[in-house]
């Protein structure tokens, strides 16, 4: 009787013990998955691979325009700055469909290179995030700056009305603090309209003159958003200037 009851005893703890060691491995499994998950959120942004069209078509015409306009071929570019601008049209859609031809349809431009205009990322008013070109290709989106800079499109902007979301101001940061980490050589953030700022550090290269243009976005309630949104960055800022 004694050698049963004792038997028994020692399988109840065993089966005690073999609970508790499960539990703690959930336990684990758990703190250990949230722990992948806020990693990924952190460094791996959800981005929608939507890529305009890039044939070598589109790199000559690259080519061809940082020629012009930087007196050398750039096909890759170094990231140094992220320059935010706005689409002044209400549609993702028409956005992607101007983006998405190799040449530009505007005569005015073609005169000073075919390369059409285009973005790295587009920003939909829901805060949907798309990549249309890679990080380190020559896009044409800020004069002067295409040499080094990404450019985030946000979807807005409509006869210069300052109205771009919430929702796209968490995608930029998302943006932002991603591309920071990815390429420690990028030093600038800013929007498109505090341009003549970006000709005070050393950044801006142009080789025609007077090729410019005055922009308004994306406005400085936006980028004041921006910057306090990526306070904690190792970047500069240019004054908002209401």
């Amino acid at each position: 009787m004694f050698h049963r009851r004792t038997i028994r005893s020692i399988y109840l703890i065993w089966v005690i013990y073999l609970k508790m060691f499960v539990k703690i491995i959930i336990v684990i499994s758990l703190i250990l998955g949230a722990t992948c998950n806020d990693t990924k959120a952190e460094g791996d942004p959800e981005v929608v691979d939507r890529p305009i069209l890039i044939t070598p078509h589109r790199i000559d015409l690259i080519r061809e325009y940082s020629s012009i306009h930087y007196g050398g071929v750039i096909e890759n570019i170094i990231p140094g700055a992220i320059v935010v601008h706005w689409t002044a049209s209400n549609s993702c859609e028409s956005t992607y469909d101007y983006f998405y031809p190799e040449e530009t349809r505007d005569e005015e431009m073609r005169s000073c290179g075919k390369l059409n205009v285009a973005s790295h990322y587009l920003v939909d008013r829901d805060g949907t995030i798309y990549q249309l070109t890679p990080d380190n290709l020559l896009n044409r989106h800020a004069i002067g700056l295409n040499w080094c800079a990404i450019g985030i499109e946000n979807v807005g902007g409509v006869n210069d009305k300052e109205d771009l979301t919430d929702e796209q101001l968490a995608a930029n940061e998302i943006i932002i603090r991603h591309l920071i980490k990815k390429y420690p050589t990028i030093k600038y953030v800013f929007g498109h309209y505090q341009q003549e700022y970006a000709k005070t550090v050393g950044i801006w290269r142009e080789n025609i003159p007077d090729y410019f243009a005055e922009k308004p976005d994306p406005g400085p309630v936006f980028m004041s958003k921006v910057y306090f949104a990526i306070r904690d960055l190792p970047i500069v800022g240019f004054p908002v200037s209401y």
